[in-house]
């Protein structure tokens, strides 16, 4: 069984949603397998520390359609404070911690311990790495090899566009 690598992001618009996600091979690859967007509606609205509630149910949608895999990376963190979940642990638990999940985030929250600082490109601003399943330094790594010049990899940027309704400028 080949293994494979998701990427999964979600856009609001009240209480609509468009979940996006791609599947892909290697951290080295520039290419997907699969890419897949959903429409959803009565969406859960936005709840301070609360956030898993209304973004769970997205990317679990999303993740229906792609092919198994083997680790999910997200937009966002991991663990909020030491013991405090965050989106992708809810999401770890969710897969009865089968498959990993590694939180790239784009700003430092101020609880989160469990992160790596990543600076990729040119950019003097860091990426901050969360993970479950596998070790913080080891997911850092993985998402540093990811392909692309800039700050946020390609396949990263790429399903962020997705969710935006932006694919063909990817």
């Amino acid at each position: 069984m080949i293994s494979m690598i998701a990427c999964v992001d979600v856009d609001y618009e009240n209480t609509r949603a468009v979940a996006a996600g791609i599947a892909f091979r290697d951290w080295l690859d520039d290419s997907v397998v699969a890419e897949r967007v959903v429409s959803l509606s009565d969406i859960q609205p936005y709840q301070s520390g609360q956030f898993f509630i209304r973004e769970l149910p997205c990317l679990l949608a999303v993740l229906r359609f792609l092919p198994p895999v083997q680790i999910v990376l997200i937009d966002g963190y991991v663990w909020l404070e030491e013991n405090r979940p965050g989106l992708g642990a809810y999401l770890y638990e969710s897969f009865d911690s089968r498959v990993p999940v590694i939180g790239v985030a784009k700003t430092r929250y101020r609880g989160a311990e469990c992160v790596q600082e990543v600076v990729r490109g040119k950019s003097r601003q860091p990426l901050y790495i969360s993970a479950v399943g596998l070790s913080v330094p080891q997911a850092a790594e993985h998402v540093y090899s990811m392909r692309g010049p800039y700050r946020i990899p390609t396949l990263l940027k790429r399903v962020d566009l997705l969710s935006r309704g932006k694919g063909a400028n990817v």
